[in-house]
């Protein structure tokens, strides 16, 4: 197989950098546009270094996006393009602003929705795959993050909407839903708990992800290497949920009360 090239935006850290690691491969390049320098400490030393090449700069700027396309291009024909940088902003309805909100909505949207527009640009004459990262949230809402929860419902519309308007040009598009995946992010909010916090945290996460633990980085990326791979050929428009089983989990009072008998009471 001859070379490609890839993008993957948000690739410094966590789910991203795993997903780099997977694509570059021996052979193919990377092309990681991510607006923290501080990020790509570890490219340096990796075995695939050389051809893993950030970029720093905001994804949301289409002139930005357009650029990392064109190095890419410049060193292999461009195959997929992975759309994963991602902001968590909360906030609560009733105390910001609706024009607040919306921006929150739009600057996670926006990161996604800059770099699809970027690589059809490519795809359109010879073909391609789009990946884009969304989460269970999009269909499940948590507590105080409605614009990150908005945000990737509006994701997931996108992908259905491009691989609709697109595919008969060789342009594919999926999304992965994530269920919680162990990054520098989770550790450092479990590093600020305390022993029982802690504990619980574990527990409600074995409730929710019957596979019993949080997912790893680079069990996502392997999913978004297949999805780019000529193997996924028919796979378009598809929210794959990536989560251990936590969109197919339904919580049942009824359970509990059957775990731990001194609950019945307190769930009849």
């Amino acid at each position: 197989m001859s070379a490609r090239s890839f993008v993957v935006t948000g690739g410094g850290r966590g789910i991203g950098r795993a997903i780099v690691e997977r694509l570059v491969g021996v052979r193919d390049t990377v092309v990681v546009l991510d607006n923290d320098a501080e990020a790509f400490g570890w490219v340096a030393g990796h075995p695939g270094g050389e051809r893993i090449i950030p970029v720093i700069g905001d994804a949301t700027d289409q002139v930005v996006a357009e650029s990392a396309g064109e190095i890419a291009t410049a060193a292999a024909p461009l195959s997929g393009w992975v759309n994963n940088a991602a902001v968590f902003p909360a906030a609560w309805l009733h105390e910001t602003s609706a024009r607040a909100v919306s921006e929150l909505i739009r600057r996670n949207l926006d990161l996604t929705l800059t770099g699809c527009a970027a690589a059809l640009r490519w795809f359109l004459d010879g073909g391609g795959a789009i990946v884009n990262i969304s989460s269970h949230q999009a269909q499940r809402a948590v507590r105080g993050a409605l614009p990150y929860s908005t945000a990737k419902s509006a994701i997931e519309g996108l992908t259905r909407a491009l691989a609709v308007d697109y595919g008969a040009h060789g342009v594919r598009a999926n999304a992965l839903a994530l269920g919680s995946v162990a990054t520098e992010r989770s550790a450092a909010h479990l590093r600020g708990l305390s022993e029982a916090d802690r504990l619980d945290f574990e527990r409600e996460i074995r409730l929710l992800q019957p596979i019993g633990r949080m997912g790893s980085p680079v069990e996502v990326a392997e999913v978004v290497a297949f999805l780019l791979s000529d193997a996924a050929g028919f796979l378009n428009g598809a929210i794959i949920p990536v989560d251990g089983g936590r969109s197919a989990v339904g919580r049942d009072p009824e359970e509990v009360a059957a775990r731990d008998p001194e609950a019945a009471g307190r769930v009849s």
